[in-house]
């Protein structure tokens, strides 16, 4: 006997045609009367109610996925139990209706709440209201629901104890859903690894309408829901996640140099620097685009993180950093859950209870692409970089690896940029509601130059990213069936290097019709026996 590795596109393909065209027979009210069995009218929305926009806008961050033409769901779910989840997939199901999944709605090309499938109907099965956080400081674990946010996360957690913590984003209205199931990354990552390097459970809703846990779903499947990305293997309902250990006292610092004050000096030195230095510091680079008096220049701002006191940060830093000349006055110490929201930047300097009160990010316009780093730029090249990036208007924000995160084995969960990686680089292009819309194809064509500019500079073969940096530049699935495996293959390792295959054979044992399907979705691949 041996085993083929076939694609099931066709297969997949035949199933949704099917659904599809029902669909397309039946009304939508029909899919409306199967919820309606188990679900009551005031969590169902449709373009008919009056709520329907205000809670479709709620938690969209990007506006370029908010205009009159953007496609929009026929429907929006707003779960307040399990069961409703599992209602909604079920009857989604049956009459051929896709399913997007939303926690945070902070999904960077729209994917958890829109489609380019202009003719493809589909819901939004929104978790916002799946939020509850339980902490169980007597085993230093927690159950957190996918709708809570990262925020809420780490305020629950600190309110039950000052020495614990858990490695969340930086940006504190991400929703847990979407920061787990693509890895995790923020400010604990060299101390303790990714987001979901810490899940040691989960509860999943699969294609068939059950509610598993990890022993019941297998470990194939629990190792593909952390970091596989959203929305390709079922619903994560809730996560029980392995809390970690944080000081009492830890020590932040923002320090900002222009070019003309060394910022150049600065960038060479982090590179060679932070990723190798001890895992109690975390210094990440954000680099803009500034004017001082009548010139404009690339301001340098180091960020920081110290698991610490300041004395104990200062001396690190003379050693190790001399040249960022940090003074005692630049340091400030507080516990880790005030850091988290002076790391989150736009609640910094409100009190910890805004992580609760669900103020969203600022909405705007924006287009993201993401680099990995495996060797410094030359510093000479640093200066072409800044003017590429003062002719565009483009922000680099810079995040360092090492530690942790070089630890752990680029198999043990699907996010394999683990050693040989010193940092990723995220280009971020925004733009305001002053130019809107119509300066959308500028803007994209900006950032899209400066990363073809980098290509020298950045991981090759493949030129590798991260999929919680969402970007659908690297390629799309080509229609509302899927794509072929092969066809995938061009964006899918970029993601996820070697451990694409393997997140395809697992969607082919789990969800082998493609019903969980989106541009950029993890498409099925099933293995036939052949005699």
């Amino acid at each position: 006997m041996k085993f083929n590795i076939i694609n099931d596109c066709e297969l997949a393909s035949f199933f949704l045609c099917l659904s599809l065209c029902f669909f397309t027979s039946t009304s939508s009210n029909e899919f409306l009367d199967c919820i309606s069995q188990t679900i009551s009218s005031d969590v169902v929305f449709t373009p008919n109610d009056t709520s329907y926009s205000t809670v479709l806008q709620s938690t969209i961050q990007n506006l370029r996925f908010d205009t009159p033409t953007t496609p929009k769901p026929s429907a929006i779910i707003t779960p307040l139990s399990y069961s409703h989840v599992q209602s909604t997939l079920i009857c989604g199901f049956e009459f051929g209706l896709n399913v997007r999944v939303r926690s945070g709605g902070h999904d960077y090309e729209g994917l958890s709440y829109t489609s380019s499938y202009h003719s493809t109907p589909f819901i939004l099965l929104d978790l916002n209201l799946l939020r509850s956080v339980t902490v169980d400081p007597d085993t230093n674990t927690a159950w957190v629901e996918s709708g809570a946010t990262l925020g809420e996360l780490a305020y629950w957690v600190a309110r039950k104890s000052n020495l614990l913590g858990f490695p969340t984003g930086e940006c504190t209205s991400v929703g847990v859903g979407g920061q787990l199931s693509g890895g995790g990354f923020g400010t604990l990552a060299r101390k303790y690894g990714l987001s979901a390097d810490n899940v040691i459970d989960a509860l999943v809703v699969d294609v068939k309408g059950r509610i598993l846990d990890r022993d019941r779903m297998g470990e194939d499947l629990f190792w593909a829901i952390r970091g596989g990305g959203g929305g390709s293997f079922g619903v994560v309902l809730s996560w029980r996640i392995s809390l970690v250990y944080v000081p009492p006292v830890v020590t932040v610092f923002s320090v900002s140099k222009s070019l003309d004050q060394s910022g150049t000096g600065i960038v060479n030195k982090w590179q060679n620097i932070a990723h190798n230095i001890t895992e109690d510091l975390f210094m990440n680079l954000l680099i803009t685009p500034a004017v001082q008096g009548q010139n404009s220049t690339m301001l340098v701002t180091v960020n920081s993180l110290f698991l610490g006191t300041a004395d104990e940060l200062i001396n690190v830093i003379s050693d190790e950093f001399p040249e960022l000349g940090l003074q005692e006055n630049d340091c400030m110490e507080m516990s880790w859950i005030e850091s988290v929201v002076y790391h989150s930047l736009y609640l910094r300097g409100q009190s910890i209870e805004a992580l609760i009160e669900r103020q969203p990010w600022p909405k705007d316009y924006y287009k993201f692409k993401s680099d990995y780093i495996k060797k410094p730029i030359p510093e000479e090249a640093l200066a072409n970089i800044w003017k590429w990036c003062l002719q565009e208007n483009l922000i680099l924000a810079m995040e360092p690896h090492g530690g942790k995160m070089s630890a752990i084995n680029e198999t043990a969960t699907p996010y394999p940029h683990r050693e040989g990686n010193l940092y990723i680089i995220q280009y971020i292009m925004r733009w305001g509601t002053d130019e809107g819309l119509n300066a959308t194809e500028t803007h994209v064509a900006s950032i899209r130059r400066v990363y073809e500019k980098m290509t020298p500079y950045v991981s090759k073969k493949p030129r590798e990213a991260y999929v919680n940096f969402r970007d659908l530049d690297l390629g799309t699935n080509g229609n509302a069936s899927g794509t072929s495996y092969v066809q995938a293959l061009r964006w899918g390792r970029r993601y996820f290097k070697g451990n694409f295959e393997k997140l395809a054979l697992v969607k082919g044992m789990v969800d082998p019709t493609n019903f969980f399907r989106n541009e950029q979705s993890i498409p099925p691949l099933v293995l036939s026996h052949s005699h």
